[in-house]
């Protein structure tokens, strides 16, 4: 079987490496891909959102099912065009793909089916979203409507950070035209935890759970980013949570997409709050959290393309998901200045020596090998240094170990990933 994957981040390096590993897998691309991705596939230089370029490609090569990774072309419709084509593809459609590039279609499918969420309002105006702050008073969470790279959402703990979140989204169009709308929240107290689950258009399968690290820095501090480390399964989600899960918000959703004629295949990522009165919604992602994926793929024992296959298949009622004993954790490497302004072009070293660390997978995200065979870092968010072991504890100090042994001055990273479940281990 020929296999193209979409995208060139660690997700996608994530979903190569493990998909190179399906016997059904006969010949894999990606693109655009990286330099991580080009030791386990052939590299195309089309980039994820261009759609046409993507399935004239795999039509002309024989492709026989596509692995879409990024969320830009599945909202634009890249499934629908393969499909079209009479090419397999694994991701929703561009109506079932709303869920994430809307919020607020999001927000209101939520309450329509009974799901359950923080309080929220929609503004298309500065000045009455304003006014609605001032009533309500803060703390409060701004979303942008649209896309926004996992950064459009600015937790605001008093009205003058929430009025100029406004301005930044709406006035100053950050975002560009994915802050035309905002989404205004209440702010949830609890512990926040990732859950997925492959649906093949009427039935989910889970997977295990993840956390996701957001803010750039030590102590959950500094500016959102687009993840700065995770791992899995996450301890908040006990089997408990998680049966609560699948019938409160999982199963609803799947019901309701299909009621509203949108119905549902690939990957639902939903992003929670576990709070005293049980999980709420935070988000709902339409393809697989990223860096949560790289610890997801370490962690699954399966054959991940039967599974895709599958999903996209309306079979899942075949699959049963196997997963390795212990934990997995990822700590992201990225270049200084990130989820700001950086400079690109600087030189990895000790990649090797990374890797030969017990337990060790080293993915890239932004990375080019220069004439020289040298790596650099071409992003914000460069290598995903992911570890399995027994415990969180033991998965993080390998992954610490091997970042130890990467030589690249102008990089940074957390260095308390997994703090959290740490803390719970004793």
């Amino acid at each position: 079987m020929k296999v193209l994957v979409v995208g060139g981040g660690g997700r996608e390096h994530a979903l190569c490496w493990a998909i190179a590993q399906s016997p059904k897998c006969d010949k894999l691309y990606c693109a655009p891909g990286n330099a991580g991705i080009a030791q386990v596939a052939e590299c195309v230089d089309i980039s994820a959102d261009n759609v046409s370029k993507l399935v004239d490609f795999a039509s002309h090569n024989g492709i026989d099912f596509v692995v879409v990774g990024p969320e830009q072309p599945l909202t634009a419709g890249i499934v629908d065009r393969l499909h079209g084509a009479g090419i397999k593809a694994f991701g929703p459609s561009a109506a079932a793909a709303e869920i994430e590039g809307s919020k607020s279609f999001m927000k209101d499918l939520l309450g329509k089916y009974d799901v359950p969420t923080a309080d929220y309002a929609v503004f298309d105006e500065p000045d009455q979203a304003k006014e609605y702050i001032i009533r309500k008073g803060a703390p409060l969470v701004i979303k942008a409507d649209g896309l926004a790279a996992g950064k459009g959402v600015i937790l605001c703990r008093n009205n003058n950070e929430a009025f100029a979140a406004i301005d930044h989204i709406m006035t100053e169009r950050e975002f560009g035209e994915s802050g035309a709308l905002v989404v205004i929240e209440e702010f949830l107290d609890g512990e926040e935890a990732s859950f997925f689950a492959l649906v093949d258009g009427k039935r989910a399968v889970p997977l295990i759970s993840a956390q996701d690290h957001k803010t750039a820095y030590d102590g959950d501090e500094g500016p959102n980013t687009g993840g700065m480390g995770a791992y899995c399964p996450a301890p908040v989600v006990t089997d408990e949570i998680a049966t609560m899960i699948m019938d409160t918000v999982i199963t609803p959703v799947i019901e309701g997409m299909a009621s509203e004629g949108r119905p549902y295949k690939g990957v639902l990522y939903a992003g929670l709050m576990i709070t005293d009165a049980g999980p709420k919604v935070l988000e709902f992602n339409v393809r697989f959290g990223d860096p949560e994926c790289q610890p997801l793929m370490t962690m699954l024992e399966s054959d991940i393309l039967e599974a895709l296959l599958a999903c996209a298949e309306g079979k899942l009622d075949k699959v049963d998901l196997r997963w390795h004993d212990g934990c997995a954790l990822v700590v992201v490497m990225a270049t200084k200045g990130y989820p700001g302004f950086y400079e690109k072009g600087s030189v990895i070293r000790g990649l090797d020596g990374a890797g030969e660390v017990e337990g060790v997978t080293v993915f890239h995200a932004g990375t080019k090998a220069d004439r020289q065979g040298h790596f650099t870092a071409q992003g914000g968010r460069v290598l995903g240094v992911t570890a399995r072991g027994a415990t969180v504890a033991e998965a993080q100090a390998r992954a610490y170990a091997a970042v130890d042994r990467i030589d690249w001055p102008e990089g940074f990273c957390r260095r308390d990933i997994g703090w959290r479940a740490i803390q719970r281990e004793g």
